[in-house]
């Protein structure tokens, strides 16, 4: 896996020293118990030893004279010291990013030594993360600002870990590869080429602090384009530590800009700085606002309002079970798959299987952050939902339904048992019912309703009125259900995966 000697042989224009000290100071790190990257202790986190995060800008690191205190989400201390940048101190980063060309840091023709060098960062990023000990510093920090279970925020770890890996050595050059055409008389041909935005701008939310910004990030700059980077600042600790790594591995300083801030300081900055392109993931609202303001040169993950689909064939009833609660209640439900409702067949719906989630749900628990808190929906604001709910007609609580208790979450933030509705699907249906149960609640919150064999037409009709699709789920081994379902344009099966705790953004598809 990391082929130090090749390295040499063929990247002469990498001293062979960066290696060697890199090496040196792993071995530095490991003798004295100290993370050579991390400017920060997790546990020591407190209100009496507040953390600062800083800003990253043509290449230094840098304080403001602004800054927001962060809380702890479990206590209520103030515990995290951001340094945010406001709207008079944007210049620095617009600045930054325009003196990006558009053909980027690097490209085919331009310096494709740095393919290379970013390969050789991968691996040894990935490795680097492939030790206990920082495996741990991240999972742990993750905990503290996000918090869900060790291995929900484990997973997070892994998954940025096997995604540098998977980039380390040739593997960054092999996926700018280009192609050619024969044109239509002698001496002529198409090319084409993965080519850079230039400057370019990622903004990340706060439910995956590791993952999400850091894939995007590594994408980015792999084919050569130099980002600016903003993490909610809920959670914007975890990446900045992140950046740090990445620079103890060999990433030059100037390759990527880190700011802190808050949306409208951030829209101010995308206006005046002009990236080339925007990837965005966030709330509908604000992707919405953006597309206009940057007049299309954005790509887009917002919300979703996320379905599962149990066809008539019951089986594996534990492990279907299993499944459901890991989908709606797993990191708290603050995925952008969560899943947020769930069509049972009534072979289903008469089965074992809502006692069984019920049984599973009631075994979360806040001490090992199984159940924790909501960070963007207050207790009373999804009880309020609840409540509108159950004013429906043949609409019942079938579990949850009360707040957390024993606990110091602060109320800015929710707290709130795993609870599962039942609504009836003809009262779904109904004009003045499905805007309601449609509504995205990002927390642990589903609804669940039935059908029989004739009303499935009447399933295909909501999904059909859904407008947040992301991602969905068909339960099923009846092929002929499959075959006569699947074809309808409101199925889509985005993903299917066996283990929903090593990849908790992912839903099972088909089993």
């Amino acid at each position: 896996m990391y082929r130090f000697g090749v390295c040499r042989e063929m990247r002469g224009r990498v001293p062979q020293i960066a290696a060697l000290n890199w090496l040196s100071s792993l071995s530095v790190s490991r003798s004295i118990h100290n993370l050579p990257f991390a400017t920060i202790e997790v546990e020591e986190i407190s209100g009496s030893q507040p953390a600062e995060v800083q800003n990253l800008v043509q290449g230094k690191w840098t304080g403001s004279t602004s800054g927001e205190t962060i809380v702890d989400p479990l206590n209520g201390e103030p515990f995290i010291q951001v340094a945010e940048v406001d709207e008079t101190g944007i210049q620095p980063f617009v600045d930054s990013l325009s003196k990006c060309p558009k053909h980027g840091l690097h490209n085919p023709f331009k310096a494709p030594e740095r393919y290379l060098m970013l390969g050789d960062i991968s691996n040894k990023a990935a490795h680097m993360l492939s030790l206990p000990k920082v495996s741990d510093f991240f999972t742990r920090l993750i905990q503290r600002v996000a918090p869900k279970s060790y291995q929900q925020a484990l997973g997070e770890v892994y998954v940025t870990q096997k995604f540098l890996e998977n980039f380390s050595g040739d593997q960054v050059r092999f996926l700018a590869r280009s192609f050619a055409v024969p044109g239509n008389h002698l001496g002529q041909q198409s090319h084409g080429y993965r080519w850079p935005y230039g400057p370019v701008a990622i903004v990340t939310p706060f439910n995956f602090p590791l993952e999400i910004p850091a894939l995007q990030l590594m994408g980015a700059l792999y084919m050569g384009n130099k980002p600016i980077l903003k993490v909610d600042s809920k959670v914007s600790i975890v990446m900045e530590q992140m950046i740090r790594l990445l620079h103890h591995c060999g990433l030059p300083m100037e390759d990527l800009d880190f700011i802190n801030s808050d949306g409208k300081t951030m829209n101010k900055l995308l206006l005046e700085a002009n990236p080339r392109m925007t990837l965005f993931t966030g709330s509908s609202r604000v992707a919405d606002k953006l597309a206009v303001d940057l007049k299309g040169r954005i790509k887009l993950e917002d919300a979703g309002f996320d379905w599962k689909i149990l066809g008539p064939d019951v089986q594996e009833v534990d492990y279907v079970a299993w499944v459901c609660d890991q989908d709606a209640y797993a990191c708290s439900g603050q995925k952008c798959s969560a899943q947020s409702i769930v069509f049972m067949h009534e072979n289903w719906f008469k089965s074992s299987l809502i006692s069984r989630m019920k049984d599973l749900a009631a075994k979360r628990k806040l001490e090992d952050l199984t159940i924790g808190p909501v960070l963007t929906f207050t207790t009373e604001a999804m009880l309020e939902h609840m409540n509108k709910l159950l004013q429906i007609p043949g609409s019942e609580l079938l579990f949850g339904g009360k707040a957390l208790e024993n606990h110091s979450i602060p109320p800015i933030y929710g707290a709130l048992k795993p609870t599962a509705i039942y609504v009836p699907l003809e009262e779904i249906l109904k004009d003045g019912n499905y805007e309601l149960v449609t509504r995205e609640i990002f927390g642990p919150f589903q609804v669940v309703t039935d059908y029989k064999d004739n009303q499935l037409p009447r399933v295909l009709e909501a999904l059909e009125r859904m407008h947040a699709h992301l991602t969905a789920a068909v339960v099923s081994n009846d092929s002929l259900f499959l075959q006569a379902r699947l074809h309808h344009p409101s199925f889509f099966i985005f993903s299917q995966i066996l283990d929903c705790v090593l990849h908790p953004d992912h839903q099972l598809a088909i089993k």
